[in-house]
């Protein structure tokens, strides 16, 4: 059986070394897009709805073999009901890693997966069914609305992290490794951003920016078969 390619719409060198555990083949094609979205967007529907948006950006640019599989993927940290993105410079990251420290936060990742050659004319049906996933979140198929064909698979994950309490001196000093200013909520928590984190409820890999258990799931009903060595 010939295994379709997946195309990552990321840049992020987090996101490209963990797709690339499932042992497919992977292309790596950044999409560029308005990351602007109404203010009170929900985490789930944002983080949804960006993820949509990378993956549409690179599906459409064409290029890509009927049959690959393009996936968008973005993160972000809610804190006290506030949205925490990528800080926009040190101070930035300073602040939000100072409203982190000794204090439980969540974080949100989005994920959508579009078929390359699926039908995609018609309107997305926000009324598809949730299925959840475990404790950590869920996904929908989203399908044509006039035709029914499926045309992406959304989903996302929520996790808890606990930061043990920082010093002033501890939080300067960490970004001044440059770690942070890449990162939603300024922190990299399989970088040396772990030193902070007491305790973790949910997906790791959710965390760093791709939970594999659920990219795995929603890339089994597009036909993809991980263990088929025939």
């Amino acid at each position: 059986m010939v295994q379709p390619t997946l195309i990552l719409a990321s840049g992020s060198p987090r996101r490209q070394e963990l797709i690339r555990t499932f042992g497919l083949a992977v292309r790596i094609d950044p999409a560029d897009v308005d990351e602007s979205m109404p203010e009170g967007t929900p985490p789930d529907v944002l983080v949804e709805q960006l993820s949509l948006r990378k993956a549409q950006a690179v599906s459409s640019r064409g290029g890509h073999e009927e049959g690959g599989i393009v996936i968008g993927s973005d993160t972000v940290v809610v804190l006290d009901g506030r949205i925490l993105g990528k800080p926009r410079d040190e101070r930035d990251a300073i602040d939000m890693l100072w409203a982190l420290a000794g204090r439980t936060h969540r974080v949100y990742t989005g994920i959508a997966c579009i078929g390359i050659g699926l039908p995609d004319k018609g309107g997305y049906d926000g009324t598809a069914a949730d299925v959840r996933f475990g404790d950590l979140g869920q996904y929908r198929t989203v399908a044509d609305s006039t035709s029914g064909h499926p045309l992406a698979i959304l989903g996302h994950t929520v996790s808890s992290v606990t930061f043990r309490p920082m010093s002033d001196e501890e939080i300067a000093a960490y970004v001044k490794t440059g770690e942070p200013l890449d990162k939603a909520g300024s922190y990299g928590v399989q970088g040396l951003g772990a030193v902070f984190v007491e305790k973790i409820v949910g997906d790791f890999y959710g965390i760093m920016g791709l939970p594999l258990n659920l990219l795995y799931t929603m890339l089994l009903r597009l036909g993809v078969r991980f263990f088929d060595h025939s």
